[in-house]
């Protein structure tokens, strides 16, 4: 889930070689969600063997699913390790020139909570 400065959506997206290189065939590895940027968001992500579920709020808003055949790199996500990144991005060529009248900055959370299924 990545959310740029002072936009009202959520970017829900899956980084593996397979959509990094958009190699054939191509899957969709990425989905925007408007969220209230004025209140706190609930944000959930679901990994099971064959697809990767993404929430806000409750609400499922996009699954990036296994093809089969699996293309090299498409789904390496079941039977690795993985983590999860809390980050506030100042500046870069994505999220633009830092302004300074925007500072200081800060990312309030309330809780994370990981759950393994076995």
């Amino acid at each position: 889930m990545e959310h740029l400065n002072f936009d009202d959506i959520a970017y829900q997206t899956v980084h593996s070689s397979h959509t990094y290189y958009q190699r054939e065939p191509k899957s969709k590895n990425s989905q925007t969600t408007p969220i209230d940027k004025s209140s706190f968001n609930i944000y959930s992500v679901e990994v099971s063997d064959s697809e990767i579920t993404f929430y806000i709020n409750n609400t499922k808003t996009f699954t990036y699913s296994k093809m089969e055949p699996t293309p090299e790199g498409q789904f390496p996500f079941a039977d690795h390790p993985f983590y999860i990144i809390l980050s506030a991005q100042l500046g870069g060529s994505w999220v633009g020139k830092v302004n300074p009248d925007d500072l200081p900055v800060k990312m309030e959370i309330d809780y994370v909570k990981f759950y393994e299924k076995r």
